[in-house]
């Protein structure tokens, strides 16, 4: 993917930064109310991209974690260290970056909502959603609808910002269907080869990444009390401890 084709909003100015990840099927809007708490609370720039196949960015050739990792720091200034919050597909794609190999360094990096754990029924599903065409909706409320739902979205927001757009004939998703098929990541591998500073969380509830599960790569996994597998969404300020370990470890450890 060119660099161009990777959308990045910016939110402030200076250092550290703090990059924001959304999960597969979102954007990045589902960040935007802890961006607004974060006023004062964050010291530098905040960076809010949309990942590759979703939203306002372009679809890639093909999905891999690698890949697309390459394209978030194909977006990013080189060598500038960043701090990252990633939700379910966001944090494994956060993981990846903080091993080093794209030329950003991450010091920190909190996975909020990583789902550790995939049966070959979860997989083969999945892999049959990333084959199945783009449906073109007569309304755009239509497509909304179905947007929320494939992000998880539905019942906590009634808006995802770029999650669908008007096309020949109606509206559809923005979302690239072929990111389904990512796959499984290797978490266990990612911590190993992660050089940063890790914190796993989870909301209380989140059927996705159950605490016992998170316990089996860290020993204190942080659980947002009452909340899912969207704590983010849900309540953006349940949050601000996650963010403020991340900022304390961008800040002692500034060159990753």
């Amino acid at each position: 993917m060119a660099t161009d084709d990777v959308y990045l909003a910016r939110h402030g100015s200076g250092d550290p930064a703090l990059l924001l990840l959304h999960g597969l099927g979102a954007t990045g809007a589902v960040w935007d109310g802890l961006v607004a708490s974060l006023a004062g609370r964050w010291p530098g720039e905040i960076l809010v991209p949309d990942l590759p196949g979703h939203g306002r960015s372009a679809p890639a050739d093909r999905y891999t974690y690698r890949g697309m990792t390459a394209a978030l720091a194909g977006v990013l200034e080189p060598g500038r260290p960043v701090a990252v919050l990633g939700h379910s597909l966001g944090g494994v794609l956060g993981l990846t970056l903080a091993s080093g190999w794209f030329g950003v360094p991450a010091p920190a990096v909190c996975g909020l909502g990583i789902k550790v754990r995939w049966a070959a029924s979860e997989l083969a599903k999945t892999a049959e959603l990333a084959t199945r065409p783009g449906k073109v909706f007569g309304t755009r409320e239509e497509a909304m609808d179905r947007a929320l739902k494939v992000a998880g979205l539905a019942g906590l927001v009634s808006f995802l910002e770029a999650g669908v757009a008007e096309t020949d004939g109606g509206w559809r998703l923005t979302l690239d269907a072929a990111a389904f098929g990512v796959g499984a990541p290797d978490v266990v591998g990612l911590l190993a080869a992660c050089r940063a500073t890790v914190v796993l969380a989870a909301g209380e509830t989140d059927p996705m990444s159950p605490a016992d599960h998170l316990r089996e790569l860290s020993p204190d996994p942080v659980l947002l009390t009452r909340l899912g597998h969207n704590a983010h969404v849900e309540n953006p300020e349940a949050l601000w401890p996650l963010v403020d370990r991340l900022r304390v470890a961008a800040v002692a450890e500034p060159s990753g």
